[in-house]
């Protein structure tokens, strides 16, 4: 896949309806989605915004994803995009989700070209998120919150389109049964809300 292949697919979609199915107004997706009946959690949820960059390599189009540090109070230690909550000072979701990435993993906005979003995803954590897909020119330069980001590291795109790597799995939290995508890549476990977010980018992508 071409980064011309990724703009064509994402210009496809039409502005207030699900990226991934043109013909229904967008509603959220989470974890909740995987299980019959599932409901979103019924608290206040906190918007945020992730960018889900996809790097422009001479021999492939990557995907680029953090590690985040063991000792942060929300989603510790798990892989995700560079994101987080919107503030009052950002314009919308788009300039949260660039504002967080040139603060994560410094990463300037004239490297990046924002192609489109994905459907709204919601955690059981409380957030309401909102992600922006975006083409990335490399070489970029890197500069990594310490505090917040323990790794930088790149997956290939081919294998996030390839349905084989979408695996399902379930666990007990606190009580109740939990069911969430898993896409296991060499020693990464890729799990929980960005799992999900990168499945809704392969099925916009084979559209």
């Amino acid at each position: 896949m071409t980064p011309d292949d990724v703009r064509r697919r994402f210009a496809h979609a039409v502005a207030g309806l699900r990226a991934s199915d043109r013909r229904t107004v967008a509603l959220t997706r989470g974890d909740h989605s995987l299980v019959p009946g599932g409901a979103p959690p019924a608290t206040a949820l906190t918007p945020a915004a992730v960018l889900v960059p996809l790097v422009m390599r001479p021999e492939e189009l990557t995907v680029l994803l953090t590690q985040r540090t063991p000792h942060l109070a929300a989603h510790a230690g798990q892989i995700s995009f560079p994101g987080g909550s919107v503030e009052p000072g950002d314009a919308d979701s788009v300039d949260a989700a660039l504002r967080e990435a040139a603060e994560e993993v410094g990463l300037p906005r004239d490297h990046v070209e924002i192609v489109g979003r994905l459907d709204t995803y919601v955690t059981s954590t409380g957030f309401e998120i909102t992600p922006v897909v975006a083409l990335v020119r490399a070489p970029y330069p890197a500069k990594l919150d310490a505090f917040e980001v323990a790794e930088l590291f790149e997956v290939p795109l081919a294998f996030i389109i390839d349905p084989a790597n979408h695996q399902r799995q379930s666990r007990d939290f606190n009580g109740r049964t939990r069911t969430f995508f898993v896409l296991p890549y060499q020693n990464r476990y890729i799990w929980g809300a960005t799992a999900g977010m990168l499945v809704n980018l392969a099925e916009v992508l084979a559209g």
